[in-house]
């Protein structure tokens, strides 16, 4: 579960950065709460508001470029290749921090990394102990190489102090099969995401062959999927998932798998494949493949625009999910944009976050950080009204 995420100098944000998945002792309960202890709650759910070009995709964007760098980094990218992401345009060469704080097993840690398109600075892992940190591993650039120290971390310093400078220690330890750093790796991995470094993964007929493909191989995930998609009046009473085979560019046979929505009405039944369905329709699909993973095991859903193509009627009914314990049995978390204002009629103002650029940086605050805003205020008319900031200035 991730507690909170600070980082500087990453794309539109120029300054230090925070966002937070804690509540503090003010809010009244509410479904969307992790009850940690008596003395701590966590947010399981975070919406981001903001005009076009405010910031917002690349508030979330470290997030999704984490879980890659500590997931795949070490077998995922090339020696030479920059680290994939970007910092201020005011601020290029200049180091980008990155320091995310989450709970794994009931213990609290701390990974920091300071890194820069051409190697990594500095990488540790610290975790929390009474009320102080002490740290698992850290890894530093010097002029002479990396130095490199551990505490039952299980990963030798010969090993470490030739990783390569794109990659990730967390990353390489795990391919070395330390066993504590494949549990790190396997968290950060259950992030599910619909951006990469150039921002939202748009929409292509490849997204629906990909979530085909994967509904194919998980019945379960295919049965719930299902299930959401009637339920979403959609217009469809089943989905099924088509096998075929095709040719790759090299000629070879390839296996494919083509999503079929069913149609029923009073006379007859008659079968649509979704390349030929609404886009909101195959929205919805691509949007659940994302989704229900996290659901069923954990983690973290990181989605872009989630209203995009979406009735707004559907939005509630797709943050639900993660309210109960039957249908989020493992406590996932979502964070997620949106241009739909009414999302404020939703959730509480501690869990939700505004958007601004101000003089070509962005800008993000929580509304409980607000002065004067009151937790039964109708946010959603302040924020149309622009008492609130974050709207276009028409």
């Amino acid at each position: 579960m991730i507690i909170q995420l600070r980082f500087s100098n990453f794309h539109s944000f120029s300054e230090e950065t925070e966002l937070s998945f804690e509540l503090g002792k003010k809010p009244l309960p509410s479904k969307y709460d992790i009850v940690v202890d008596s003395e701590r709650r966590l947010n399981k759910v975070v919406s981001i508001i903001g005009a076009n070009g405010s910031g917002k995709t690349q508030l979330i964007k470290p997030l999704a470029f984490l879980s890659w760098f500590i997931s795949n980094s070490f077998l995922g990218s090339d020696p030479e290749s920059p680290i994939p992401f970007h910092s201020h345009a005011l601020k290029q060469g200049k180091d980008s921090l990155f320091e995310v704080t989450f709970l794994l097993n009931n213990e609290e840690y701390r990974y920091k990394l300071i890194a820069n398109r051409r190697h990594v600075v500095h990488e540790s892992l610290y975790k929390k102990t009474s009320h102080l940190f002490s740290y698992v591993f850290v890894r530093e650039k010097e002029e002479s190489g990396y130095s490199y120290k551990q505490q039952g971390f299980g990963f030798s310093a010969s090993q470490a102090k030739n990783i390569r400078e794109n990659a990730s220690l967390l990353s390489a330890a795990h391919n070395y099969d330390v066993p504590m750093a494949s549990g790190f790796v396997e968290y950060f991995d259950s992030y599910s995401y619909n951006i990469n470094v150039s921002g939202r993964q748009h929409f292509h007929g490849g997204n629906l062959l990909e979530s085909a493909d994967y509904f194919f191989r998980n019945k379960k995930m295919h049965s719930h999927m299902e299930n959401m998609m009637c339920d979403f009046d959609l217009g469809i009473c089943s989905v099924k998932i088509h096998e075929a085979e095709t040719k790759d560019p090299q000629g070879n046979s390839t296996k494919i798998f083509i999503p079929i929505g069913i149609h029923k009405s009073k006379e007859d039944t008659f079968e649509l494949p979704f390349f030929e369905e609404s886009s909101g329709t195959q929205s919805s699909f691509v949007l659940l493949r994302r989704i229900l993973p996290v659901l069923e095991n954990g983690g973290v859903a990181i989605i872009d625009e989630i209203d995009n193509d979406l009735h707004p009627h559907m939005l509630p009914h797709i943050l639900e999910l993660f309210k109960f314990e039957h249908t989020n049995p493992h406590q996932a978390q979502i964070i997620f944009t949106c241009h739909t204002p009414e999302i404020l009629n939703l959730l509480k103002k501690h869990q939700t976050y505004l958007v601004e650029k101000v003089d070509q940086q962005s800008e993000a605050w929580r509304l409980d950080e607000v002065t004067g805003l009151r937790a039964d205020d109708n946010l959603y008319a302040k924020y149309m009204a622009g008492a609130l900031s974050a709207v276009p200035n028409l």
